[in-house]
């Protein structure tokens, strides 16, 4: 189907364009405005089915579908994201309206219905259920672990780097994150620490190794807590730390003397936030302290349903609440709020790195993982990024305590 009425919609749509168009039968319609210190990145279209994508889900989850099926690239994927960024398209008359969507639906009609990517997920149940908790972080986290270490760092710490002290690697910004965490929880040893949320054991392995304290380390996913029992045994702490399959809503232990929570809180959500808060302070002694380490929105307008694309690609469920939320659910479980920090700006420094990692290693990452959900995580890792740098959601430290 000939693209020249969408392309003339287009141009006259948007008559100032810091990007540009190309179609998959070679003809583009071009930049006209200047990105500044780099060309203007152009957006491919490949196929008629692209447009269907955009047409049946008018939003970040058409073209997500699109770019994820690979009908939609960039030859700048970081300049997409800075040019869309700043973008504002200008205002449409019903008539221009009308004229955009009639030349997308003929240039879309030979694509028929598209079919979403295999790998996106809807599921089922109650929502922040145990059960579909469960299978949430399970498609999260179970891409697998030699897909993760392609961009994370060496002791696959998988949450905010700490930069702003002079950290001249993504190495040493792990570790200075992790050493901060043992000081703000005032560590010591012989102390008894449950890390909720722990990954591939880097917290646990970090305290127990330099702080003399003993670890209990829970998560839901299979291949992490696998992994992490490996990597407890290679550091000699088998004596010091147990990593389990286990729900902090199932933990049942003698009150530990300090929790750290770091990366888990967006996987709670609005409804069990409570929950999380009371089940944590019960499983504190007296004079017992908390770190919640998590990400945050910024937006007045939060809405708990989230992002479509990044719920059904990257993170299902996930509920980034606002900090005064999760500052209300712990001080309402009879816990003292002692400090708060923000890291905003590292966790940006942390995407780019993890996102410049995973593009040195594409060809590795697709034979993992497979070319979409590949093409997920760069997509993800940008947009991420782009959301600490533009105020739209932060990562937060709160220190709190259980009164003596």
């Amino acid at each position: 189907m000939p693209t020249a009425p969408l392309r003339r919609a287009l141009a006259s749509a948007l008559p100032e364009r810091p990007f540009a168009i190309s179609f998959w039968d070679g003809t583009q319609v071009p930049a006209t405005t200047d990105c500044g210190d780099r060309p203007p990145p152009t957006f491919s279209v490949r196929s008629p089915q692209a447009l269907a994508h955009l047409i049946m889900s008018p939003s970040r989850l058409g073209l997500g579908r699109a770019y994820v099926a690979g009908e939609i690239d960039s030859d700048d994927l970081d300049g997409a994201f800075a040019v869309i960024d700043r973008f504002e398209p200008p205002p449409l008359g019903a008539k221009e309206r009308a004229r955009l969507l009639a030349a997308l639906l003929m240039a879309a009609a030979p694509a028929g219905l598209p079919e979403r990517p295999a790998i996106e997920l809807r599921l089922r149940g109650e929502r922040h259920s145990a059960e579909r908790d469960r299978a949430a972080v399970r498609y999260h986290y179970d891409v697998g672990n030699d897909f993760f270490a392609l961009f994370l760092d060496r002791s696959m710490t998988y949450s905010c780097a700490l930069y702003r002290d002079g950290a001249a690697s993504l190495e040493q910004a792990q570790e200075a994150k992790l050493e901060l965490i043992c000081r703000k929880l005032q560590l010591r040893r012989g102390e008894r620490v449950l890390d909720v949320g722990c990954g591939w054991g880097s917290f646990a392995i970090h305290a127990a190794e330099r702080h003399g304290v003993s670890v209990l380390g829970i998560t839901l996913s299979e291949e992490q807590a696998q992994l992490a029992r490996e990597r407890v045994a290679a550091a000699g702490l088998s004596e010091q730390v147990e990593i389990r399959l286990c729900d902090y809503r199932e933990c049942r232990e003698e009150p530990f003397d300090a929790i750290a929570s770091i990366g888990m809180v967006e996987h709670v959500g609005e409804r069990m936030i409570d929950t999380y808060a009371r089940a944590l302070a019960g499983q504190l002694r007296a004079g017992g302290r908390l770190l919640n380490h998590g990400i945050a929105s910024l937006r007045v307008d939060y809405d708990a349903a989230g992002d479509p694309f990044t719920n059904r690609y990257v993170f299902p469920d996930g509920e980034p609440l606002h900090l005064s939320r999760i500052q209300s659910a712990l001080e309402h479980a009879g816990l003292l709020s002692r400090h708060i920090e923000g890291f905003a700006r590292d966790y940006a420094l942390t995407l780019a790195e993890w996102a410049r990692r995973l593009d040195e290693r594409l060809e590795r990452a697709i034979a993992i993982a497979g070319e979409e959900r590949t093409r997920v995580w760069r997509l993800y890792l940008r947009a991420a990024r782009v959301g600490f740098e533009t105020g739209y959601t932060a990562v937060y430290q709160v220190l709190a305590a259980k009164p003596a």
